[in-house]
């Protein structure tokens, strides 16, 4: 066991000597900025740009842009707007990271170091230990545990229908960890839900990309990718809901190359963490099955449903994926007023080719499989403030409960 730590320690340093600096970036000063996107000035848009950071859409996208560049970007479109006139200050309104307490609703307020996520599912599960367990869902490139907790109710462990939830599937979207984690502790803290809780088995994983999830607190807080290299080049990283094995081959919906924010692998499933998601997914659908399929994400405030990868497409039970999504809809309003879009993924948003709701739904035969796309709609994005983490957990898990309900 400890030369393969050995090894792994040594494959990652590896890693690390491919990527161009491990100095951590500093974004003060840098915009985001909303642009007109046309097929033309695609490429120059992104080669001006830090990151995309809704890779994918076709008409306006936003960008993270260096002060040196932002006059070049404006010049080059025909219309642009400034969501944020300096990122750096909004990383700042994150708040510090706080160290670990025992799980308690104060977890809610602020961000943490990876190394807590993981203490907080420990300790959580500690105390419910005829409920729950703790659950590893595959390893990362880097040799990170994905880690999830199980939690069941009357009947036993595995005798109710799944409901399967991620997490930080894209590094940057720090907010999706702390929802997916406010889920689990509803669930056993609050006997309010007792029944939902003897209805289904849930597994629920809060950081299914650990790796990327590590580097944006180190290194680079708007990274979106796991940190998988490619032999002969120096870019880094899959984008994991890219890499499922299902219309992974399709065009139009993701990225051949390494550098892109939406690189899909070299084939399909290549990407460790996307191994270990797959197996999951294939074992519950061999067993009581899977009612329920939610994919975490941020930011747009959106409830997606398959099909991603053609527009013209719609799974065979929309019409309950809708009426679903409708009621989740309203229960998030009735909270704090917060307005979501629904709608099939590709015709709602933009087309994603190998991604995770569109396998769930079909090779998984998941009953409903949405991707919850959180706040905010641009303003802060992925740095959203600490100060509205409460408010997000407590809004998306009444949308969620709403959908329990219903599955």
């Amino acid at each position: 066991m400890k030369s393969i730590l050995v090894s792994m320690l040594l494959l990652s340093t590896t890693f690390c000597a491919v990527v161009p600096s491990v100095k951590k970036v500093d974004y003060s000063g840098f915009k985001v900025i909303r642009v007109a996107s046309t097929d033309d000035v695609k490429d120059q848009i992104e080669s001006l740009a830090a990151h995309v950071l809704n890779p994918g859409k076709s008409t306006e996208i936003d960008v993270v842009v260096s002060p040196d560049n932002v006059e070049a970007l404006i010049a080059l479109v025909a219309e642009s707007k400034v969501l944020n006139e300096d990122v750096g200050a909004a990383l700042a309104e994150e708040g510090e990271m706080q160290t670990y307490a025992v799980p308690s609703e104060s977890w809610f307020t602020a961000y943490h170091p990876y190394a807590d996520h993981l203490q907080f599912l420990k300790d959580l599960q500690a105390g419910y230990t005829g409920q729950s367990e703790i659950v590893t869902v595959g390893t990362s490139i880097q040799g990170r545990v994905l880690t999830g907790i199980h939690i069941w109710g009357s009947g036993g462990k595995g005798s109710k229908p799944a409901v399967v939830i991620h997490g930080n599937v894209h590094a940057r979207e720090w907010i999706t960890s702390m929802t997916t984690e406010y889920f689990a502790w509803q669930l056993l803290t609050n006997a309010t839900f007792k029944s939902l809780v003897d209805k289904f088995d849930f597994y629920i994983t809060p950081i299914v990309n650990p790796d990327g999830f590590v580097y944006t607190q180190t290194t680079d807080r708007l990274w979106r990718k796991n940190r998988q290299t490619v032999s002969g080049n120096t870019c880094v990283g899959r984008d994991i809901n890219r890499n499922w094995p299902y219309k992974w081959e399709v065009a139009g919906g993701a990225s051949t190359s390494p550098c892109s924010e939406t690189y899909k692998g070299q084939v399909a499933g290549d990407a460790p963490e996307n191994k270990g998601l797959k197996a999951q997914v294939d074992s519950l659908k061999g067993s009581r099955g899977i009612s329920l399929y939610l994919d975490v994400h941020s930011y747009g405030q959106y409830i997606l449903w398959p099909y991603g990868y053609d527009c013209n497409l719609r799974a065979e039970n929309d019409a309950q994926h809708r009426s679903i999504a409708t009621r989740a809809q309203s229960a998030i309003r009735a909270v704090s007023g917060t307005a979501y879009t629904i709608g099939p993924s590709c015709s709602t948003l933009y087309a994603t080719t190998g991604s995770s709701t569109d396998y769930t739904d079909v090779q998984g035969n998941a009953t409903y499989s949405y991707t919850y796309e959180l706040r905010d709609t641009g303003s802060y994005g992925f740095t959203l403030p600490a100060n509205q983490i409460k408010p997000t957990v407590v809004e998306t898990w009444a949308g969620v409960v709403s959908m329990l309900k219903d599955a």
